[in-house]
């Protein structure tokens, strides 16, 4: 069965996982920084090909299950975001995101990717 390019290989999400400790130190200190409500988010130019994104949820909030749900809510939200291609991104959870309706997650990540155009390297 073949994949679209820009998908994972795990099912469902439309754009491949940034792994790794040196992934996301490089996006941390190549990246520019954008804070939209109660998120976060790294933005840097990365190889051709389709953009990457990470999740950082910290024991600020709370336990690993409301971590973890912080983290599943943020992948889901950016599925329904047009990413560009070639760039690599760290959305980062604050206190209090969990409480957040979905629809403004989706708007918070719309904001945070649309300001300031492409990423330059």
């Amino acid at each position: 069965m073949a994949r679209d390019a820009g998908s994972s290989r795990r099912s469902g999400r439309p754009h491949p996982s940034l792994r790794g400790r040196t992934s996301f130190a490089e996006v941390r200190r190549r990246g520019s920084r954008r804070s939209v409500g109660k998120l976060a988010v790294l933005v840097a130019a990365g190889p051709p090909g389709p953009p990457r994104v990470g999740f950082v949820a910290g024991k600020r909030l709370g336990g690993a299950v409301a971590r973890n749900r912080a983290k599943r809510r943020l992948r889901q939200a950016m599925a329904q975001v047009a990413l560009p291609p070639g760039t690599r991104f760290v959305v980062i959870a604050q206190e209090g995101v969990n409480e957040v309706p979905f629809d403004r997650l989706v708007e918070w990540l719309e904001q945070a990717v649309a300001v300031g155009g492409t990423v330059r390297p």
